[in-house]
């Protein structure tokens, strides 16, 4: 019993050992099989260091660019008025909308006017009872005239008659104005707007007792078209500001939203600040805008581009293609032979994609914008688009070769 025990397990040991041969046998097989191909030698040189670099390239173009100044700017409004009651009483009717655009002198809403009334009848009836006087007095200054002429009365009866319609005139003009400011209390019961714009929210609604001391007013007017945008530049930029605007030469300005990317009015430069703030070194500008689509909305916060000058058939370069070093600006030119040359420029200013040259490249010439890690004076470049595609199809056209 004990050997067949044993035969049992020897035989068992067999079969394990022999299964696992097979497995790591079919495992051998199947990496094989699924290995990934060898870079071939020639692809091996093409992209190493010894084959050209894969670059992507731009050009030297010419055209018109414009030299700008950015800020950020705050959109204020040319006028901003507090609709207010100029006299006391209760607000009958509201005859306006929130946000609505209004004309100077339309009727914005009306106090009760009946106070108003009453007093204007009192001040009249007041001003007639002096005009009756008046008349009287005066009638009787020409008697005693007439009177005195023949020495039948004193002089001082004749002092004291004068005296009198003197007074009586002097009440009478007391009354006018009584008069005058009776029909101005009743007119403003009328309140009008006092400029046109854009009204604001309503904040006093029908059926309150409105003073003009009142801490909230009845609406706000903003106008809007035109509006303004003011911004700061710093003192440096400011010369080249000055001898254009002092000039009576209009500078454009563009006001953008906070990503830049979409513009949204244009205008022009309307006034400059007379100081320079001593603690930020910065001057204050004002644009002014039509703003006829009303994009611009006080304050609202907006990124503004003043044009001082436009450079024309300038030389331009892809803002990438510029390169930074200890002896400063340079580009890599690519030659007819496809190779590279190290090539120092003068810049001048920049929008962030094209870049104004002053000096150092010619119309036309090639310039590499990436790929640059690995490029040295005299490197050999293989030009690429964007996807890789022309450098891939290159090498599948030299090794079919």
């Amino acid at each position: 019993m004990p050997e067949t025990h044993a035969s049992s397990r020897s035989s068992n040991s067999s079969r394990r050992w022999l299964i696992a041969l097979i497995l790591l046998v079919v495992l051998s097989a199947l990496l094989w099989w699924y290995w990934p191909a060898k870079v071939q030698p020639q692809d091996a040189r093409r992209w190493g260091d010894d084959g050209p670099v894969p670059v992507r390239m731009g050009q030297v173009s010419q055209g018109d660019f414009p030299i700008e100044l950015k800020a950020l700017g705050t959109v204020t409004a040319f006028n901003r008025v507090d609709v207010r009651p100029q006299v006391a009483g209760e607000l009958t009717k509201v005859l306006f909308e929130d946000g609505q655009r209004v004309k100077a002198g339309d009727l914005l809403a009306v106090i009760d006017p009946r106070p108003y009334e009453v007093a204007l009848q009192r001040a009249l009836g007041l001003l007639q009872e002096n005009q009756a006087q008046l008349t009287n007095a005066e009638l009787d200054l020409a008697r005693y005239r007439g009177l005195y002429a023949e020495d039948s009365i004193a002089k001082q009866t004749l002092d004291t008659q004068q005296a009198l319609v003197n007074q009586y005139r002097g009440a009478l003009k007391s009354n006018q104005a009584a008069v005058a400011e009776a029909r101005l209390n009743l007119e403003f019961t009328q309140v009008r707007a006092p400029i046109g714009g854009r009204l604001g929210l309503r904040q006093v609604d029908a059926g309150n007792l409105l003073s003009s001391s009142d801490a909230l007013p009845l609406v706000v007017i903003t106008q809007t078209e035109p509006i303004s945008v003011l911004f700061t530049l710093a003192e440096g930029e400011l010369p080249e500001v000055l001898r254009q605007f002092r000039g009576g030469q209009p500078l454009p300005v563009e006001a953008w939203d906070r990503s830049e990317r979409a513009k949204l009015a244009e205008g022009v430069l309307d006034s400059l600040d007379n100081l320079i703030d001593t603690a930020t070194g910065t001057v204050k500008l004002k644009a002014r805008f039509a703003n006829a689509e009303e994009l611009l909305f006080p304050n609202q916060f907006v990124n503004v581009r003043l044009r001082v000058e436009v450079r024309r058939e300038a030389l331009l370069i892809p803002a990438a293609a510029l390169q930074y070093g200890a002896s400063g600006t340079f580009v890599y030119v690519i030659d007819e032979q496809d190779k590279v040359q190290v090539r120092p420029v003068a810049v001048g200013p920049s929008d962030g994609q094209l870049t104004l040259v002053e000096q150092g490249v010619a119309l036309g010439e090639r310039l590499v914008l990436e790929g640059t890690d690995r490029l040295r004076d005299g490197s050999p470049v293989e030009v690429m688009d964007a996807s890789g595609e022309q450098a891939q199809a290159t090498a599948k056209a030299k090794d079919d070769a």
